[in-house]
């Protein structure tokens, strides 16, 4: 009960964190360059977007809604300072028709040092108005990865591989050609997996310059000429407010839910939940608690390469065990149900990036911890089976008593008293008051006995 309650606070105090959106995250960071702080309306604003992580549908609503933002407030500039892994074909593809459409120039900044524009990253800072990478920093990597997996590996799955390389080839290479890069390099991201440090990325012309920091970012774009919406535009950004536009609320939550870790941790919890909940129906709050995880696993597995075949597995092997709670199958069940548990685990996530793999040191211990409970319970009722009956008529086999008034023998009734209790009893053979007697059935209040061998020795 007391554990209910801990996790019904916990429930209530996420829910009320993702309600509670910040009204100042639109503006939480103001700085100034070479004007003072103020909201005159000639003084340029320029917008920043800090994202670190995978790319995602999450990712694509925070950094679209952003350069929105930037739009209808006229900004200079909105600088999109990126660290990524890569991420979801669909999220990345979002994110480039906005910088594509926007009526203000995108920068994207790789930076701070040590970041990366790996995968969905390389096309999105190649896709920019106005690409720079920080010192220290890289990009490429971009060879797309099959979402669901392919089962049999056959010649149909490689056909199918071609055709999604290809079409991700001819799409950065038609984004590096809009934006003036190097084409030829740009498609060797994705045919060859290549990769860039942020001084070889500008000698062959996939970035525009090299910036240590954010400010040295706004100071190299002052003067510099554009195209935005088919229009020479050249930026402007002395005197300028900088506002930087964090993730509010609601993002950051769904953000940490798109972890696969995460995502797998509430299936198994919702899973648990709901077996507890058809366990002892009337229960709520475990049907309840559990019916929310699996919504929100649900939710993040449309942001994650999910391999269904590992998904069902993973079903088969609940089921399995479940089963075994029902049905006597000497640890056969058990077996099953766990081998299935283990593999999809293996396979839920297809992907060969780490961002989108549950890790080992979360895959092990929740594995043996749901098989254990499992195996926990099948115990537990084999053991109730095995103990002797304490209540009810069938308690009652196997008891001694006393002989109060003679057996005849046959069906006349005599008087016997076990568990403080008078009993009419009969038996096969007449048994006199000096004996004492065994119960071998009780019918209504009839009790069959028969006389009881004491051990001499005894």
């Amino acid at each position: 009960m007391r554990i209910s309650i801990v996790v019904s606070i916990v429930v209530s105090t996420i829910a009320f964190t993702s309600a509670a959106i910040p009204a100042t995250a639109q503006a939480n960071s103001d700085a100034t360059g070479d004007a003072t702080v103020g909201t005159t309306a000639n003084i340029s604003e320029i917008h920043v977007l800090p994202y670190e992580g995978a790319i995602t549908p999450v990712t694509s609503e925070y950094i679209v809604k952003g350069i929105e933002n930037a739009e209808a407030a006229g900004a200079v500039a909105v600088i999109i300072q990126l660290d990524t892994p890569g991420g979801l074909d669909t999220a990345m593809r979002e994110i480039i028709k906005a910088q594509l459409a926007s009526t203000v120039p995108v920068v994207v900044y790789v930076g701070p040092s040590g970041s990366r524009a790996a995968s969905a990253g390389a096309f999105i800072t190649i896709a920019a108005h106005v690409a720079c990478m920080a010192p220290g920093t890289n990009i490429g990597s971009a060879s797309p990865v099959s979402i669901g997996g392919g089962m049999g590996g056959g010649e149909q799955d490689t056909t199918m591989a071609h055709k999604v390389k290809n079409d991700a080839a001819n799409y950065i290479a038609a984004l590096a050609e809009e934006r003036g890069r190097n084409v030829e390099v740009a498609e060797r991201f994705v045919t060859e997996a290549h990769n860039l440090t942020a001084t070889e990325a500008l000698e062959q012309n996939l970035i525009d310059f090299i910036a240590p920091t954010l400010s040295a970012v706004i100071d190299s774009l002052q003067g510099r000429t554009v195209i935005v919406a088919g229009e020479e535009h050249t930026i402007e950004t002395a005197g300028y407010i900088l506002r930087e536009h964090e993730m509010s609320g609601r993002q950051k939550l769904l953000k940490q839910l798109a972890n696969p870790n995460v995502a797998y941790i509430l299936m198994l919890l919702g899973i648990y939940g709901l077996f507890f909940e058809l366990s002892n129906p009337g229960a709520l709050v475990p049907g309840i608690l559990g019916g929310i995880c699996l919504l929100l696993a649900l939710f993040a597995f449309q942001a994650l390469p999910v391999n269904y075949a590992g998904v069902g597995l993973i079903l088969l092997g609940v089921i399995l065990l479940i089963l075994e709670v029902k049905v006597t199958s000497f640890g056969g069940l058990t077996i099953g149900g766990l081998a299935a548990l283990v593999l999809g685990s293996l396979m839920l996530f297809d992907a060969d990036q780490p961002w989108a793999k549950v890790s080992l040191p979360v895959l092990i211990p929740s594995v043996a911890v749901f098989g254990g409970f499992f195996v926990l319970c099948v115990w537990l009722v084999i053991r109730g089976q095995k103990r002797p009956v304490v209540t009810g008529k069938a308690a009652l086999v196997g008891e001694h008593g006393r002989v109060v008034e003679a057996i005849p023998g046959g069906s006349k009734p005599g008087k016997v008293v076990f568990h403080g209790e008078m009993w009419d009893a009969v038996a096969e053979e007449a048994i006199s008051t000096a004996d004492q007697v065994e119960v071998v059935t009780v019918e209504v209040r009839l009790a069959m006995v028969r006389r009881r061998q004491i051990d001499p020795g005894r």
